[in-house]
C-alpha cells in the first residue's frame, strides 16, 4: 500500500523567501532521474528514488518540490536529454534561434548558454549571427573549441565573468534547480554593469500543468516550477528587468528576456500575480487523485483484456506517468525516436524502450502519445509503417473520457 503520510516540508519559497506556502501534492518514491539512460530492468526497477511535495507560494506564485533533495542528483555522460532528433521540436528550436537573433540584433556578438546540452542550440546562435559561443554543462560528452564555439564542462559562474557575454541563454535548466533565486542572483553578479547585456530564459510552465492536471509533468528533476508571474517576480527581485515575458510550443513553455537593471522597470501584461493561480492550484489538489484512478483503472482493464498498450515517448514524461501511476507489467514498451535510447528501460516502471520500427512486429492495440504536439509526426510514422492501432490517443484526453476511448 502507497504511504499516504503528510510529508513534512519547509513552507519557505526559494524563490521570494516568504513563508506563505500551502503544500497542494505529494507523490511517494519516484526516480530521481528521468532521462539518464538505464541499461537493464533490473536496474530501472532498482533506481535511486525521492519524493515530491509540491507548495505553492501565495506571495510570489512560486511552486516548487519542498522534498527535494539535490544531493541525490548525478548528472553524467548517460544523461540523454535531447529532443533534437524530431522533426517538430528542430523546426521550433530553429525558429526560435533565428527570432532571438534577429529580435536582439545577436550579430558578431559573444553568447553563452547554461545547461547547453551537446551545445546544439549555441551553435545555432553562433552560425546564425557569426558570434562567439560558449556552452556550459556538466553533461557535455566532448568539450573543447571548435570553430567559433567552446563547450566547457563546467557550471558558468563569477570565475567566467572574463568573457563578459552580450547575451546569456538558459533554455530548460532553471527548472533542475531549487535555490532558483541565489541561482540568478548569482547570474545578475557575474554579469556586473553590464546593462546592456540580455539573459534570456525558457522552462515548462506551471499553468498548463495545474489547468491539465498534468501529473506526467510533474517529477522529481522538475524542482522549480514558474507561470510567466512568478518568472518575472524572480528576475525582478534577482535585479533583472524583464523585456518580455511570453509561452511558445503550444504553451508547454514559458520564456524571459531581461536586462541587468534595478529590478524596478514597469510591469509586463503577462505578469499575473499570484492569485491567478490560486483557483487552478485547489482544483488540481481535489481532482488529482481521482484522474489517475481513472488512468490506472484503464490501463490495468486494457491489460486484463490482453490488449498491448505502448506509451510513445521514452523520456521524463513516460517515467512520471507510468511511476505515479505505479504501471509495470501493464505496459511492456514506450517507443522512442532517439536511437540512443533504444534498448535501455524506463526508470521505476522497467518498459524497455524500442525504436518505431519495433511496432511493425509488436503491433499494439493502443497507442499513448505522451506528448501531443508530436501527434502528427506520430501518425505519419505509423502510416508509413501500414500500422492503424484501434486507439491513438494523448495523455491529454480527459480521464472520465478513457471508458469510451
Amino acid at each position: 500500500m502507497a504511504d499516504e503520510t503528510i510529508l513534512a516540508t519547509s513552507p519557505t519559497c526559494p524563490s521570494c523567501g516568504q513563508d506563505a506556502s500551502e503544500q497542494f501534492y505529494q507523490v511517494r518514491s519516484v526516480p530521481v532521474h528521468q532521462v539518464k539512460l538505464v541499461r537493464s530492468r533490473a536496474d530501472a526497477l532498482a533506481s535511486p528514488r525521492g519524493d515530491i511535495g509540491l507548495r505553492f507560494c501565495g506571495t510570489c506564485g512560486f511552486v516548487w518540490n519542498a522534498a527535494f533533495d539535490p544531493g541525490l542528483m548525478r548528472y553524467e555522460q548517460d544523461y540523454e536529454s535531447t529532443q533534437a532528433v524530431s522533426p517538430t521540436f528542430n523546426r521550433f528550436h530553429d525558429r526560435l534561434a533565428k527570432e532571438l537573433v534577429e529580435r536582439f540584433d545577436l550579430h558578431g556578438k559573444v553568447v553563452v548558454e547554461l545547461g547547453c546540452g551537446q551545445g546544439e542550440f549555441v551553435a545555432m546562435l553562433a552560425e546564425l549571427g557569426d558570434n562567439r559561443g560558449y556552452g556550459f554543462d556538466q553533461v557535455i560528452r566532448q568539450e573543447g573549441a571548435s570553430g567559433n564555439i567552446t563547450l566547457v564542462k563546467d557550471l558558468y559562474g563569477p570565475r567566467y565573468s572574463d568573457l563578459h557575454p552580450d547575451f546569456v541563454c538558459c533554455k530548460m535548466t532553471l527548472e533542475h534547480v531549487h535555490d532558483t533565486a541565489a541561482f540568478i542572483r548569482s547570474i545578475r553578479a557575474t554579469l556586473g554593469d553590464q546593462s546592456d547585456g540580455l539573459v534570456f530564459f525558457m522552462i515548462p510552465e506551471v499553468t498548463r500543468i495545474l489547468e491539465l492536471r498534468a501529473f506526467w509533468d510533474v517529477y522529481y528533476e522538475h524542482c522549480s516550477y514558474f507561470s510567466p508571474g512568478s518568472l518575472g517576480r524572480l528576475f525582478r527581485h534577482a535585479g533583472f528587468d524583464p523585456v518580455d515575458v511570453w509561452t511558445d510550443y503550444d504553451d508547454q513553455y514559458v520564456l524571459i528576456a531581461a536586462r541587468p537593471g534595478t529590478g524596478t522597470g514597469p510591469w509586463l501584461p503577462n505578469e499575473h500575480g499570484p492569485e491567478a493561480l490560486v483557483p487552478k492550484v485547489r482544483s488540481f489538489a481535489a481532482q488529482i487523485a481521482a484522474d489517475q484512478a481513472r488512468w490506472r483503472g484503464w490501463l490495468t482493464d486494457l491489460h486484463g483484456a490482453g490488449k498491448k498498450v505502448v506509451l510513445w515517448g521514452g523520456g521524463s514524461k513516460a517515467v512520471a506517468f507510468l511511476t505515479t501511476l505505479g504501471i509495470t507489467d501493464e505496459i511492456a514498451y514506450a517507443v522512442d525516436v532517439n536511437p540512443r535510447r533504444s534498448g535501455t528501460f524506463i526508470a521505476g516502471g522497467g518498459q524497455q524502450i524500442v525504436l518505431p520500427a519495433f511496432l511493425a512486429e509488436h503491433r499494439p492495440d493502443v497507442v499513448l502519445i505522451m506528448s501531443p504536439i508530436y501527434t502528427d509526426e506520430i501518425r505519419a510514422e505509423l502510416n508509413a509503417s501500414g500500422l492503424q492501432p484501434a486507439h491513438l490517443l494523448t495523455v491529454e484526453t480527459p480521464p472520465e473520457a478513457l471508458q469510451a476511448a
